[in-house]
């Protein structure tokens, strides 16, 4: 079983993956070097700098809470839960879609009025709190865009050659399944991440260098993103627009 290093360990993964120097990404993000290196030596993740960290280093802000294992703050987690339900039907019609109107379906989404949030974000249920390790780290990035194990099942087999029930994506995150680089990758794909990455985050690889992306999931992965911020009934109105968009 893969095992997740600390954060320390994960930020200095990231860091030298992107060649940058301690004092050069602490003059990016307006950090004091000393506050960087007690983050790399492990202290408790600071809120306020992950926040900063995280354009640094290509990475979301909530995913970067992810990777460091603490909770998402409420400005950042999706907006409505219960538009989970809409996500994996309405990525089966962007599949379908040509490039150009998958283009065409992300602008509507992104075109639609930001609300407020209704609803505190729900506590997870017991059986998603996860203990700490890779598969929680992908369980909580998945949650992120708004899916939970069927939603993430789902989506997997349509963006992925990759087909896992529900109840294997739960193990997973329970740490009862047995990650590997090709898992890593589908992973990577539908969260749109890069999967050296995710590898180095998961203790697993390598991953192929020479895999090549599919423009039509890194698209669709990039719209489940834009759609987090979107209520259900927004979402809904996004996937009436995909099926007047497969019409012929």
């Amino acid at each position: 079983m893969a095992v997740y290093p600390d954060f320390g360990a994960v930020l200095r993964g990231l860091v030298d993956r992107r060649g940058l120097s301690l004092r050069d990404l602490a003059r990016r993000v307006e950090v004091s070097e000393d506050g960087l290196k007690a983050q790399l030596r492990g202290a408790v993740p600071d809120g306020s700098i992950l926040r900063r960290l995280a354009p640094t280093l290509g990475l979301h802000a909530a995913d970067l809470f992810a990777l460091a294992q603490v909770a998402v703050p409420e400005d950042l987690a999706p907006l409505d839960g219960t538009a989970r339900e809409e996500v994996p039907g309405l990525v089966s019609l962007a599949v379908c879609l040509s490039p150009e109107r998958r283009d065409q379906l992300r602008r509507y989404a992104r075109s639609l009025p930001q609300h407020g949030r209704v609803e505190p974000v729900a506590r997870p249920r017991p059986h998603h709190r996860y203990p700490p390790g890779p598969g929680a780290v992908l369980m909580y990035m998945l949650a992120n865009r708004n899916l939970d194990w069927d939603g993430s099942a789902q989506v997997l087999a349509r963006l992925t050659p990759v087909y896992l029930s529900a109840s294997t994506i739960g193990r997973t995150g329970h740490g009862l399944e047995h990650l590997t680089p090709a898992l890593v990758e589908a992973f990577a794909t539908v969260l749109g991440v890069d999967p050296g990455d995710l590898a180095g985050f998961c203790g697993v690889g390598p991953v192929d260098p020479d895999r090549s992306l599919d423009p039509a999931a890194a698209a669709i992965a990039e719209l489940i993103w834009d759609l987090r911020r979107l209520t259900a009934g927004q979402v809904r109105d996004v996937r009436k627009h995909a099926r007047l968009l497969a019409s012929p």
